[in-house]
C-alpha cells in the first residue's frame, strides 16, 4: 500500500483536494441536506464555535512548535506536532461542516455594514482562499510524509512544500481565530 501511496502522491493529493473541496463548498453552499447529519440541541451548535477557536489556538501552538522542531532536528516531535495539527484541523473541520449543514449555511455578521464589507468580508475572504490554498499542500505533505521513510523525504519537496504549507496554516488559523472574535466577541 505504501508504495502505491508513493507512486501517485500528486494524483491521490488531486483526488483528496477535489473531495475535501466538494464537501466544503457543497456545505458552505447549502447543498448537503442537513437531514443528513444528526439533530442537536441549540446548545451544542452555540457551543461549536467556541470549541472550534480552542481547536484553531492550538493549532497555531503545534504547528509553530513542529516547525520549531523541525529546525532542530528533531523529527520525531515535529511528526508528533503535525499530526496532532492536523487531528486539530480535521476536529475543527468537523464541527465546522456539522454545524453549517445543521443551521443550513453560515451565520451571519452581526455587526455594522461598514465593519462587514471593509473589515471582516476582507478577513474572511483571505482565510478562506489561504485555507482552500493550505488543503492541495497539507495533502502533499502528509502523503510523502506516510510512504517515505525519514531518510528519504529530504529528496523529497516534502521540506519546500511544508514550509508554504505550514506558513499558510498558520495565517489562515490566525485570521479564522479574528473572524471568531468578529463575529462572537466584538459583536
Amino acid at each position: 500500500m505504501q508504495q502505491q501511496v508513493r507512486a501517485h502522491v500528486p494524483a491521490l493529493t488531486g483526488l483528496l483536494t477535489a473531495i475535501s473541496l466538494a464537501l466544503v463548498f457543497g456545505a458552505v453552499l447549502g447543498y448537503i441536506p442537513n437531514t443528513l447529519v444528526p439533530d442537536s440541541p441549540n446548545w451544542v451548535l452555540a457551543a461549536i464555535p467556541h470549541i472550534n477557536v480552542l481547536f484553531s489556538l492550538s493549532a497555531i501552538v503545534t504547528i509553530s512548535l513542529g516547525w520549531y522542531w523541525i529546525r532542530n532536528e528533531e523529527i520525531e516531535k515535529h511528526r508528533l506536532a503535525m499530526f496532532a495539527s492536523l487531528g486539530l484541523f480535521v476536529g475543527f473541520l468537523t464541527l465546522y461542516l456539522y454545524r453549517l449543514i445543521s443551521l443550513g449555511g453560515p451565520e451571519p455578521f452581526p455587526g455594522p455594514e461598514t465593519i462587514y464589507q471593509f473589515v471582516y468580508l476582507p478577513i474572511l475572504g483571505v482565510h478562506i482562499l489561504l485555507a482552500v490554498l493550505c488543503i492541495p499542500l497539507l495533502y502533499y505533505v502528509l502523503l510523502l510524509a506516510l510512504s517515505h521513510p525519514v531518510r528519504e523525504l529530504r529528496r523529497t519537496a516534502h521540506a519546500r512544500v511544508g514550509r508554504v504549507a505550514a506558513s499558510l496554516w498558520l495565517i489562515s488559523f490566525s485570521l479564522g481565530v479574528v473572524v471568531y472574535l468578529l463575529l462572537h466577541g466584538v459583536y
